[in-house]
């Protein structure tokens, strides 16, 4: 992910994704959505990391706190908000746009909500809507290993495989975080 963002600086409309947005790019609302999400999204992933370690969070409670601040103020305030504008212009055609605009809601309202939870103390929900939120965030991964995947393995044409890993992307990610979520408190209940 870092390779791909690193593509784009200094500000690129000629290399890899942008090539095919040549339209969108065009438009002062997506070249600032585009490029907010691309610029902050490598920080949230990266942020992310470290918040699920529980010896960062018991030896290095501050670093957790500070990192926790920043990965939530640059999703509410700018790679969530920037991922739908992106949405709405989505590839792929009505199918496509749907799943990455509710994508990006639900990564937004994941987010908000584990931040509320934190707010209120109430620990174990706050990490499963970080669990939550972080599964979201990991779709610009899954999304991407799932094109590779498809691609050299089903001879469908390529907006066939985007319309599938355009949902999948980020569903997978959220099935495989809520069984984590229902065994772990199951768990905790015994």
């Amino acid at each position: 992910m870092v390779l791909i963002t690193l593509q784009y600086i200094p500000l690129r409309y000629d290399v890899a994704f942008l090539n095919i947005k040549q339209q969108q790019i065009g438009n002062i609302h997506y070249k600032i959505a585009f490029f907010s999400h691309v610029y902050t999204s490598i920080f949230v992933l990266i942020a992310g990391i470290p918040q699920f370690s529980g010896y960062v969070r018991r030896k290095y409670a501050t670093v957790h706190k500070n990192l926790g601040k920043a990965y939530i103020l640059l999703i509410l305030l700018v790679a969530a908000p920037s991922g739908l504008i992106m949405g709405i212009e989505a590839n792929g055609g009505t199918s496509s746009k749907i799943s990455f605009v509710l994508q990006a809601i639900l990564w937004f309202v994941f987010t908000f909500i584990a931040y509320q939870k934190a707010k209120s103390k109430d620990w174990q929900q706050h990490k499963n809507f970080m669990l939550r939120s972080y599964a979201l965030t990991l779709g610009a991964i899954t999304l991407r290993w799932l094109k590779f995947a498809l691609a050299s393995t089903l001879a469908l044409p390529p907006m066939d495989i985007y319309r599938i890993i355009a949902w999948a992307g980020w569903l997978l990610n959220l099935i495989v975080i809520e069984l984590y979520i229902l065994k772990t408190n199951k768990c905790s209940l015994v």
